[in-house]
């Protein structure tokens, strides 16, 4: 049996706990708050952050396993009726670019952690909770896994590195994934580059069996192989992957390189006659979505193709910050989550009526160098 220390309380908006290896200690950090399927508030991140830092410096950690409370979700997101309440009363004021500024270090944190993180992906993963995966060195999806960036619901758009990662996958899938929050499974998120192991959901005590077994030493390197090892171990015996529906439906998603223009682009899609009920359902959130939204996916993506991660999230918390103040991601919130009417009243109703420079206006700098919030952020 594991030798678990729980090192905060069981009750904690995120559970720490260490896990006794064969050499070595294996860090777990918990997101508790399965009733809000561990939406990302902002007490979590501010308990992840300095953990994840502390567990980085202990020589006695050999690597770090994150995943969720319950079967239902890793992560179903951000807090973003929080950010509701502060876009409403304007208190505290400054709420919206602090929230984001944390969770944009912590997701950068990730993305250059040294050591191994596994990222048990299982059930709903989306917005936030995929700005954590998404940097993370073994990132597992399992048959219950859904991921989306459903952002274009909510009059916001790909955040939490989006920029950087949405480029990873193949041509335009990002953009198409962007404008229509489309959810993907987990053999689309192998297919995307957003997770690098399967396991069937049963399978999670098997693999801390496993990895608590190991041998650890103080490498991080040899550690990363170590438990790759252990999670193509696993792949082996999970069966076949469910199938998903990214790579049939690729040929009709890379013909969006053919239109020179966003409306051309959306046209294309609403215009496809089609029974896949993975690509209709793609057209209704799509023609549901916030226009405004669809204007700053596709500049947020032309204007990052060779930005660093670093830069990459330096725009992205300007343009959160504006979001917070334009009105559609307050109205998009309202809609969804608060009074849940699904009856979101857009200002922009369409691409036509956004002007080029409210656009250009969350890609202005707001801070100098000196002064971004997120000028601790190495260019890398």
């Amino acid at each position: 049996m594991t030798n678990v220390t729980l090192l905060n309380h069981q009750d904690a908006p995120v559970v720490f706990e260490t896990a006794e290896a064969e050499s070595g200690l294996i860090a777990i950090a918990t997101l508790n708050a399965p009733k809000s399927l561990n939406a990302l508030n902002y007490d979590m991140i501010q308990l992840l952050e300095p953990q994840l830092r502390k567990w980085a410096d202990d020589d006695a950690v050999a690597m770090v396993i994150l995943k969720g409370a319950g079967e239902k979700a890793f992560c179903a997101g951000g807090d973003v009726v929080s950010l509701h309440k502060a876009m409403s009363t304007a208190e505290p004021a400054n709420y919206i670019e602090d929230f984001f500024t944390l969770e944009y270090k912590l997701d950068y944190l990730i993305h250059c952690y040294e050591k191994p993180i596994l990222l048990w992906g299982n059930g709903i993963v989306m917005g936030g909770g995929l700005g954590l995966m998404a940097g993370a060195s073994h990132r597992v999806v399992t048959e219950t896994s859904r991921i989306a960036m459903p952002e274009l619901t909510i009059g916001l758009y790909p955040d939490v590195g989006g920029s950087y990662f949405l480029h990873k996958m193949p041509e335009q899938v990002g953009l198409f994934l962007g404008l229509t929050a489309a959810s993907i499974n987990a053999e689309d998120a192998l297919f995307v580059n957003l997770a690098d192991h399967y396991a069937t959901a049963d399978k999670y005590d098997a693999i801390l069996t496993a990895i608590t077994a190991e041998k650890w030493g103080k490498t991080a390197s040899l550690n990363h192989e170590k438990l790759t090892n252990i999670l193509i171990s696993i792949d082996n015996i999970s069966g076949r992957v469910p199938k998903g529906n990214v790579k049939d439906n690729l040929a009709v998603i890379q013909k969006l390189a053919e239109f020179d223009s966003l409306q051309g682009k959306i046209d294309y899609i609403q215009a496809l006659e089609t029974e896949d009920k993975w690509l209709t359902r793609a057209q209704k959130s799509l023609a549901h979505g916030c226009p405004l939204s669809c204007a700053l996916v596709e500049r947020q993506l032309a204007n990052s193709k060779e930005m660093t991660l670093a830069d990459c999230f330096k725009m992205e918390l300007g343009m959160s910050v504006r979001c917070g103040e334009v009105g559609e991601f307050q109205e998009g919130v309202r809609a969804l989550l608060i009074d849940k009417d699904g009856a979101p009243n857009w200002q922009f109703k369409s691409l036509s009526d956004i002007d080029e420079a409210l656009v250009d206006s969350f890609f202005t700098a707001r801070w100098d160098e000196q002064s971004h919030p997120l000028n601790s952020l190495t260019s890398s």
